[in-house]
């Protein structure tokens, strides 16, 4: 039978039951798989978070996994880790390699870019496939320096995760996103264009019939300044 575990026995909690010159093991193995691992990682090629592809951000997850369970678990042999570590690493170049030669497969594993906005007004269908709302797109379009959706004649969400925006040459009447929209729209007003509230579209009516692009009934003054 396992033994009896004590709640809050601090000798089980900091020390545990390995002999104290495992401690130096731990840092002998610490050591040893973080220069190999750096030497590695140093062989892909560093990038930023925010760069990573999917591929590189699964590596990454797959290091970790395979890089702390070595450093103080004394049944794992610090060779199998190594030997995890550099298939995941070989892996992730062949599939680079896959990436640069070969269009489709960048496709396949990568993404593409998706249109978000077009014309002033948020595409639905894009944000669906990436699986952002409009207030989402809206933040980063602030981001960007967009205080108008006027401003843009059109945007792509990359399958980096960035966005890219091209904005129109004469910028048109569109939906202000500055300041958020979390603190609410000003109501239609009569005899000035319209636009939903939601995804920018103008309207013509200042009724209530949903928008025909995103199906809301939120209506707001459509301007050319923020």
């Amino acid at each position: 039978m396992p033994p009896e575990i004590i709640p809050f026995d601090l000798h089980r909690m900091f020390i545990g039951d390995a002999p104290p010159l495992f401690l130096l093991e731990i840092a002998a193995r610490t050591l040893l798989i973080y220069l190999y691992t750096l030497l590695l990682l140093r062989w892909v090629g560093g990038r930023s978070v925010a760069q990573l592809s999917i591929v590189e951000f699964l590596m990454v997850i797959a290091l970790g996994s395979a890089v702390g369970d070595s450093l103080f678990y004394p049944d794992v042999p610090l060779l199998h880790a190594m030997l995890v570590i550099t298939l995941v690493v070989l892996f992730d170049k062949a599939i680079d390699a896959a990436n640069r030669r070969f269009r489709k497969v960048k496709r396949v594993i990568d993404g593409q870019p998706v249109a978000v906005v077009e014309d002033g007004h948020i595409l639905c269908d894009g944000i669906a496939t990436r699986r952002i709302g409009t207030m989402e797109l809206m933040e980063l379009l602030r981001m960007q320096g967009i205080e108008n959706m006027g401003q843009v004649r059109v945007a792509y969400l990359e399958a980096s995760g960035q966005l890219s925006v091209f904005q129109a040459d004469q910028p048109q009447p569109g939906l202000a996103i500055v300041p958020p929209v979390e603190f609410g729209f000003p109501p239609p007003v009569a005899g000035q264009p319209s636009c939903c509230a939601n995804c920018g579209l103008i309207l013509e009516s200042h009724g209530t019939d949903p928008c025909p692009a995103c199906k809301d009934t939120g209506r707001t003054p459509a301007t050319t300044a923020a």
